[in-house]
């Protein structure tokens, strides 16, 4: 973009408000659709919802690497080819793109299909519980192809500025998923009964749907560029550089749910009410993340903008207003459910034993959620500016901190679970503060990108 595009000179709180709205609307439809889930899950006892505690990260890790670590890498070179007017460039890339998420889908699959009873069993998967979590995993993994494929295509067609279409495609995909969740966990009417793995069929054959629309579109319609895959000649360079840009990226999001892996093995030795009461709890962290991704991507877009036409200072000033944004949404979100930690308990479950574990977690960690929201946000910005080093050293040292107040606090004699929430939001604080004082202190303006 040159000095005459507006957003140069629109006004920066406005601006990342209209730019953050419509991912915001979308985001929200993704957060009900969990929220579904997790209730489908719920009415099925308390070893589902902790067998849904072990697995749901993982799903979420999925998500998060194949539509914000990849997809974002996709999108950036997709647009930079297609703003150079490359359109062949383009479509080759985009190809290319596509093989390489589903490599990422194959080698996902085969990690969880064939250790997935390890890794749980790792996290403290015992008996019914570990039938459960592996009852999820194995029917979400099997199908994981369909997630890596909607965010793939999803990413193309973003990239041709077509955000409205990717997100008619995606808003489809989320509403068949509740639908055919509730069926196959139920077994309502011709639909079999397939307990929690039918939550985890929901989520693949709504996908497929929205990957069935997405490439329906780039196929057939899109006018910027088509994907037809018959035209493709293979190389290997453009998957290689890809996956390079894409793995500096998955830091975060494999920090975040390092963080809640790590919680998860240490809380399941506290007994399975409790290890449901924190997952349900945790689902609310995660499920800000798709909250914050509206101003992130509001912040990515208007950072790169100004940084690209060397109105750095401007630049910082909507990088830091995205995040006071985040923070403010993510603090009200916190502080309510700190106040009222009943309206998100009580959703899932009756067992006042799994509410009472929720509860406790909401109001020690609730409060500190406006520290992710800044972090996570400034991460986003920072992705703007081409440099990201900082943001994902904060990430990992939330996981450092996290990984030795564990295991400080179990080796005392009387561990407890709000000991170990405590450990959480101490993590929290400790990332968001490490991520604003660094890039206040000039991480943006060093001379080399990260």
């Amino acid at each position: 973009m040159t000095q005459s595009s507006p957003l140069l000179t629109a006004p920066i709180g406005r601006t990342i408000i209209r730019l953050a709205t419509p991912n915001m609307l979308s985001m929200v439809v993704t957060m009900a659709t969990l929220m579904a889930e997790a209730w489908y899950v719920g009415q099925l006892g308390i070893e589902a919802l902790a067998g849904l505690a072990l697995g749901f990260p993982m799903m979420m890790l999925v998500m998060m690497l194949s539509a914000g670590s990849f997809g974002g890498t996709i999108t950036g070179a997709v647009a930079r080819l297609l703003g150079a007017g490359d359109r062949k460039g383009a479509e080759a890339l985009a190809h290319h793109a596509v093989l390489m998420m589903l490599l990422l889908a194959g080698l996902c699959s085969a990690i969880f299909l064939l250790g997935g009873r390890g890794i749980y069993s790792l996290l403290g998967g015992r008996g019914m519980v570990l039938e459960q979590a592996l009852d999820y995993s194995n029917m979400l993994f099997a199908g994981c192809v369909s997630m890596w494929l909607t965010n793939a295509l999803a990413a193309i067609v973003r990239a041709t500025g077509h955000m409205l279409i990717a997100a008619k495609c995606l808003l489809t995909g989320s509403f068949i998923q509740v639908v055919i969740a509730g069926g196959l966990v139920f077994g309502w009417g011709p639909l079999p009964s397939m307990g929690i793995a039918g939550a985890a069929a929901g989520i693949v054959i709504g996908n497929a749907i929205a990957a069935v629309l997405l490439l329906n579109f780039l196929v057939n319609r899109c006018v910027e560029l088509r994907l037809r895959m018959t035209s493709l000649r293979f190389e290997a360079a453009p998957i290689v550089k890809l996956l390079k840009l894409g793995s500096l990226a998955a830091v975060n999001p494999i920090s975040t749910t390092a963080t809640v892996m790590v919680i998860t093995g240490f809380v399941a030795h506290l007994g399975v009410d409790v290890l449901a009461g924190y997952g349900i709890g945790a689902r609310l962290e995660l499920l800000l993340v798709p909250m914050i991704f509206g101003f992130g991507a509001a912040a990515t877009a208007l950072v790169g903008v100004h940084f690209g036409a060397n109105a750095i200072e401007r630049g910082h000033s909507a990088g830091w207003t995205a995040a006071i944004y985040s923070a403010v949404l993510c603090g009200f979100v916190g502080g309510a459910v700190a106040l009222y930690p009943g309206l998100w308990a009580n959703l899932f479950t009756q067992a006042e034993t799994v509410r009472e574990a929720c509860r406790n977690y909401l109001q020690i960690v609730g409060p500190f959620y406006a520290f992710y929201g800044v972090s996570l946000c400034l991460y986003f910005a920072s992705q703007g500016a081409g440099r990201v080093l900082w943001p994902v050293i904060a990430s990992v040292l939330r996981v450092i901190v996290i990984v030795l107040g564990c295991i400080f606090v179990a080796s005392a004699p009387s561990a407890s679970a709000a000991q170990f929430f405590w450990v959480i939001a101490l993590g929290l604080a400790a990332q968001g503060f490490l991520t604003a004082a660094a890039i206040r202190l000039g991480a943006w303006r060093v001379s080399q990108s990260v």
